[in-house]
């Protein structure tokens, strides 16, 4: 569904899985930081009002989306959390660039899934304009870190339920 129809942040908070216990990694992007820090802000408020301590959150800060995966991996390595959130922002410009950084953050962080048998949670966000990322960093189209964090208590859930 295209995020124009639907909110990131709304979600029926019933539906969502207690955090209490769970350690998460967060890795944020530098780059972009007006949109990333809001993505920041939304994810963390999401993970402590579903019982995430505060102390049980680690971020970590990367220089660019490119730097994402690998930023996840380390952050697994050293402090083995429940799961990784990867937070960035990546605009069109006029180069092919784009393409590159989010074709190779995606193929990342779905090798880190795999590899690990955790969830690294996409939160990366691939717009057309710094307004488009403004909207759904806590715009008029919610905040994709309120989505990343309840996705990553989803996931955590459903790992634990399968075991």
């Amino acid at each position: 569904m295209a995020t124009s129809l639907k909110n990131l942040s709304d979600y029926n908070p019933d539906d969502i899985p207690s955090g209490e216990g769970l350690r998460i990694g967060i890795v944020l992007s530098e780059w972009n930081h007006e949109i990333t820090n809001a993505l920041l802000e939304g994810a963390v408020s999401t993970l402590l009002r579903h019982g995430v301590k505060e102390e049980h959150i680690n971020i970590e800060y990367v220089p660019g989306s490119f730097e994402l995966p690998l930023g996840a991996q380390l952050i697994t390595e050293s402090r083995n959390p429940d799961a990784v959130i990867c937070l960035g922002c990546v605009i069109q410009g006029e180069t092919r660039h784009f393409d590159f950084i989010c074709q190779g953050v995606t193929q990342g962080i779905t090798d880190l899934n795999l590899r690990y048998s955790r969830p690294f949670v996409f939160g990366l966000l691939t717009t057309d304009t710094l307004q488009q990322a403004k909207d759904r960093s806590g715009g008029k189209h919610g905040n994709k870190g309120d989505e990343a964090a309840i996705t990553a208590l989803k996931m955590v859930q459903l790992k634990k339920n399968l075991q």
